[in-house]
């Protein structure tokens, strides 16, 4: 593929995001930027979750990670349905009771100022690693297949790559990105469908073939029975059920979209499609991975002797597998159809991300309800930029020093970072406990650092326990735990504010 045509795919691409934009976002304000009127069509929102649900790390990690991991992540994936019954039957009749914009305005209601603000604070660190680790990997991909054979260096691929999202979303927000997601989430379920197509038409396996080869294959185990081991199914459905709990029922990203919908059942019918949908396309993830391995072999590729697709440690860096063989193996059509799917994956779920980042430092940290709405316009969009630099810094620094699958750098990251959130919304909705408010922070701080000693000796310390996605589970209870030293037991009204 050249770069030349890859380019054109890329600026093709991004002028129908930015005709979208101009068309959703006119007399845009910021009841459309941030809820879009609360007047979405749930079975739009429904789809348009799906994009921003996977992402690029999934288009890339999880059939990479099919090497050395087989279909362990399926368990995470059987989790998620588990934890999105639990979104929609506790989170979000709690917010739309409430009438939310910001969902982590119910920790002010239910506890205090300082709460509120230490669960903002903490999606605000949450969302941008995990949307710049994202970003990342589909920059990564541009200047593999783009910019390095023109001598562009990284730094200038990234900055493209977010002033085009900063283009098409710093008027509209929610409201453009609904239409813009459901553009994208075609296009990348297209592309899978495809790529998993070319492939199997490449082996010469007929449909039946297919199914057989990769159920019958060694990278498809499903059950891992060993407690110690990180790739154990029940650890790994657990962690799969509370990741959903926190990076989507407590993430403003994805509530945002939920928040959206006209009503409470029309936001439930709309999650409770979703969830059979994410479930298929994670499994066509994973056969993906298989046949990318198969195709490999087939053509006597010996992967981990290629010295571009070592990480510095010398080992397959399974992230660069599907890239290089898209890129250098497959057909030009097949490589098109690649670069087109993690485009689309990864800015539909990048630009939902930069929206709620600068939701939530707009509603939870500028109060900007109390501006005329003129003002409140320039706050909102000079947030979206300083928003748009900061992940650019994040990018940058991980490229210095990322030496592990993105898939599991993100989820880990998740760990330490969503614990808190997690912790805070338990204690809330299972107790009628006040917190004494300015030690929360602190708690919640504490909490973390316990989180990090723990993982970084469990080998030593746990008889050879390797922490895996359950990291979070840890965090959140070490929360629990340290909210609850600073509680008291409620006086008349368990939901008046707490003690300072």
């Amino acid at each position: 593929m050249s770069p030349t045509l890859v380019l054109s795919l890329v600026a093709g691409y991004f002028a129908v995001l930015i005709l979208i934009a101009i068309l959703t976002s006119r007399g845009a304000t910021s009841e459309s930027f941030f809820v879009a009127n609360r007047n979405a069509p749930w079975y739009m929102v429904a789809f348009a979750m799906i994009g921003t649900s996977l992402s690029g790390v999934t288009f890339i990690s999880v059939p990479g990670n099919v090497y050395g991991k087989s279909w362990s992540y399926l368990a995470v994936v059987l989790g998620f349905v588990a934890g999105y019954v639990v979104i929609g039957t506790v989170l979000l009749p709690l917010y739309y009771r409430l009438r939310l914009v910001s969902i982590y305005s119910y920790l002010e209601q239910r506890f205090g100022y300082w709460s509120y603000k230490t669960g903002a604070l903490f999606f605000l660190i949450s969302r941008s690693l995990g949307s710049a680790l994202r970003l990342y990997l589909v920059a990564g991909v541009l200047q593999l297949a783009v910019f390095d054979a023109m001598g562009v260096p990284f730094a200038v691929t990234v900055v493209v790559s977010i002033l085009f999202i900063y283009l098409y979303t710093f008027k509209g927000g929610l409201k453009t990105i609904l239409w813009t997601d459901t553009f994208q989430t075609l296009a990348m379920l297209s592309c899978v469908g495809l790529s998993i197509y070319f492939m199997a038409d490449a082996l010469n396996f007929s449909f039946q073939q297919l199914v057989s080869s990769v159920r019958e294959s060694s990278m498809a185990q499903v059950y891992f029975p060993d407690l110690r081991d990180d790739k154990f199914f029940w650890k790994q459905f657990a962690s799969g059920m509370f990741i959903t709990i926190v990076m989507t029922g407590l993430d403003q990203d994805l509530m945002q979209k939920n928040l959206s919908c006209r009503s409470l059942r029309e936001a439930q019918k709309n999650l409770f499609w979703f969830t059979p949908v994410i479930v298929c396309v994670n499994i066509l993830f994973l056969t993906l991975g298989v046949l990318m391995y198969k195709y490999a072999a087939a053509r006597g590729l010996q992967l981990d002797q290629l010295p571009q697709l070592l990480n510095l440690k010398g080992t397959l860096d399974t992230d660069k597998v599907f890239p290089y063989l898209a890129t250098t193996q497959f057909s030009i059509t097949a490589g098109v159809i690649f670069i087109l799917g993690i485009i689309a994956v990864t800015y539909a779920s990048a630009d939902s991300a930069l929206t709620a980042l600068t939701t939530s430092f707009c509603v939870d940290f500028l109060d900007i309800k109390n501006y005329p709405e003129a003002q409140q316009t320039r706050l909102r969009q000079l947030t979206h930029l300083g928003w748009s630099v900061v992940l650019i810094g994040i990018i940058l620094i991980f490229r210095i020093i990322n030496e592990q699958s993105l898939i599991d750098a993100v989820y880990k990251a998740a760990g330490f970072t969503y614990g808190p959130l997690l912790g805070l919304f338990a204690f809330g909705i299972f107790t009628k406990r006040r917190l004494r408010d300015r030690l929360v922070l602190p708690a919640c701080t504490t909490a973390v650092l316990l989180t990090w000693l723990i993982v970084s000796h469990s080998v030593e310390w746990l008889n050879g326990y390797k922490f895996g996605f359950e990291i979070l589970l840890l965090n959140g209870t070490l929360v629990y735990l340290g909210l609850l030293t600073i509680s008291r037991a409620p006086t008349v009204n368990p939901t008046a504010t707490a003690v300072v």
